[in-house]
């Protein structure tokens, strides 16, 4: 008698532990369902209007901030709109520089991020580069380092109207509260790569002729 009731006792108390299994792995799949129903986050080629992170860029942003997926860009962080800006205040006194987008990794901190900004230069590059930065064949002037990349390219454009060309610079910089990391050298190509990506992307937009002598892809060899 004790035996049948002990074997009753243990079938409905294994019920009763599967019933509770179950509903847990439910409640699970929900939340997870439901996190990812709020995830804004996205994958490079996304980023900053969706024309400016090529495959190659993509790859590199990976080297240089260690993430696949970031947050999302607002409808002003835009190759797009940085030209309309660019194209709007050629001719007038207004300031000649301005941010292009911001790049944050997901779940970074706030203070974590890699600033792409746009700049008329009014003239081909002057000065020597500062010793950190290797000099590439991109442009009239193209440096990378571990911790930045720039790429000036002179544009002639019906947009930017004119006898002469507009030279126009791009940087790529990341501002961090943590060291630097990484293998140096490839952290130097890929910022050269994102550069290359965001630059061609402008020169582009801008509709400048030969594309303002940037090649498809970019050249990673030092001039």
């Amino acid at each position: 008698m004790s035996r049948t009731f002990s074997r009753s006792r243990l079938r409905l108390v294994g019920a009763a532990i599967a019933v509770s299994l179950t509903a847990g792995a439910v409640g699970c799949t929900d939340g997870e369902k439901s996190d990812a129903a709020h995830d804004s986050s996205t994958g490079p080629m996304e980023l900053c209007g969706g024309n400016a992170v090529s495959a190659e860029a993509g790859k590199a942003l990976k080297v240089i901030t260690g993430a696949s997926r970031f947050e999302g860009s607002g409808p002003d962080g835009t190759v797009a709109f940085a030209t309309k800006w660019l194209s709007e205040g050629y001719d007038s006194p207004a300031a000649d520089d301005g941010d292009i987008c911001r790049i944050y990794a997901k779940n970074s901190a706030a203070d974590d991020r890699l600033e792409v900004t746009c700049e008329l230069t009014w003239g081909p590059p002057k000065g020597e580069p500062a010793a950190k930065f290797k000099v590439l064949p991109m442009g009239e002037r193209a440096l990378a380092a571990a911790d930045a990349g720039s790429i000036q390219f002179a544009c002639r454009s019906e947009k930017l109207p004119g006898s002469t060309p507009a030279h126009i610079d791009i940087d790529v910089e990341r501002w961090s509260p943590q060291d630097l990391e990484g293998d140096p050298e490839k952290l130097t190509d890929a910022y050269a790569t994102v550069v290359h990506s965001f630059a061609l992307a402008m020169a582009k937009e801008l509709r400048c002729e030969n594309d303002g002598g940037l090649e498809p892809r970019p050249a990673l060899d030092p001039a």
